[in-house]
């Protein structure tokens, strides 16, 4: 690959759209060395020519994006012939049975003028015959991409497994009900799909096959880069380097941005906190007005619930000493009150104590000396 490098080319991107400005005469040179290789490579590698070996694009970001984004790029030359393995979920149809529901899909596709051959696999059989992990595994193997009826989209994940998308095979939906089928249906099939991760700075995504030529490769990678800088959600500034490699060579750079792109970035990260840090004071400042008036509604309700309660009047009742009162007015005298504590416990013990001595009398004694 020494007698096929070439030099880097830095560019400026300074459009108002943030598209890349790439060197067409660059990346017509990063192709020709790539065929060039691969046409000079063993013979195991001729093998995978005649299959068509995946010539991809290696984009290196200055910052890992936050969220996930998934980019369709339309093709002008389609990476699938006509024969390539394209796999279609589809949903139930109301009173038919499984085999019914391919038939009535694939005579809608042949009608709607779709060229390509595509399998075609309802919900039922794919919850029964593909429920097994061998069965999904073979599954994704045997097909190349997947595509799903836009009703079952969200039913999809919990049956065919997180395989699909850790290989990144995830189907992609389409609406069977479109008056513009045929046309949805060959971009996406002749198209391709980007994945910008939040796990890592890179991604790869597959924009041409070695047999195509060097001008429809090179058409490829033109649209596909600029449609992935006007749909990258961290704008095009954000893009650091953009690799040209197949599956065996070395990644030939066909972009490298300047240093002067990540002071941008930062200046695009800093306004982005402060319109957030701004916002979020302007939150706080409506939550501690409205929490102010409701303390001072709940204040002037409390002052006004204290005016209005009326206080509670003690109602006097009838006592004794009111009575006997009453009694002395009228001329009785008051009844002594009994002696009350020690002195009460005092003559209690005195009366115990003291024992009764009966009286001897005269004729007791006499009888007494008569008895003896």
């Amino acid at each position: 690959m020494r007698s096929y490098a070439f030099s880097l080319y830095t560019c400026s991107m300074e459009s108002q759209r943030d598209e890349l400005a790439l060197d067409r005469s660059q990346v017509k040179k990063a192709v020709q060395a790539l065929r060039a290789y691969i046409k000079s490579s063993s013979s195991s590698q001729k093998l995978l020519e005649n299959e068509g070996q995946a010539i991809s694009l290696l984009l290196t970001l200055w910052k890992i994006p936050k969220k996930e984004q998934n980019i369709r790029i339309p093709l002008p030359h389609g990476l699938r012939t006509e024969s390539g393995d394209v796999c279609l979920f589809t949903r139930d149809e109301p009173k038919m049975t499984s085999e019914q529901t391919v038939r009535f899909y694939k005579k809608l596709l042949k009608v709607k003028g779709i060229k390509n051959a595509i399998e075609v696999i309802p919900f039922s059989m794919l919850k029964t015959e593909h429920k097994p992990f061998e069965a999904k595994r073979k599954l994704l193997g045997n097909f190349d991409l997947f595509l799903s009826d836009a009703r079952i989209r969200r039913r999809l994940p919990a049956h065919i497994g997180k395989h699909f998308y850790e290989r990144k095979k995830a189907p992609l939906s389409v609406d069977l009900e479109s008056k513009h089928l045929a046309r949805d249906m060959e971009r996406l099939i002749h198209g391709t799909t980007l994945t910008v991760s939040n796990k890592g700075s890179c991604c790869m995504v597959r924009v041409a096959h070695s047999g195509m030529t060097a001008d429809e490769m090179l058409e490829n990678v033109m649209t596909a880069l600029s449609t992935i800088s006007a749909k990258l959600a961290t704008t095009g500034k954000n893009i650091k380097i953009i690799h040209l490699k197949s599956q065996t060579s070395v990644a030939l750079p066909i972009y490298t941005s300047d240093l002067s792109h990540l002071a941008l970035v930062e200046e695009a990260r800093k306004k982005a906190r402060l319109t957030k840090g701004a916002q979020k004071r302007k939150r706080e400042n409506k939550n501690t007005e409205v929490s102010e008036l409701i303390t001072k509604e709940t204040e002037e309700e409390r002052d006004s619930e204290e005016e209005e309660i009326p206080q509670p009047v003690p109602v006097e009742t009838p006592t004794k000493k009111s009575k006997r009162e009453i009694i002395s007015k009228k001329g009785l005298k008051k009844v002594p009150k009994p002696a009350a504590g020690k002195g009460l416990k005092k003559t209690i013990k005195d009366t115990k104590l003291t024992k009764k001595i009966p009286k001897v009398t005269a004729c007791d004694l006499k009888r007494k000396a008569k008895n003896k």
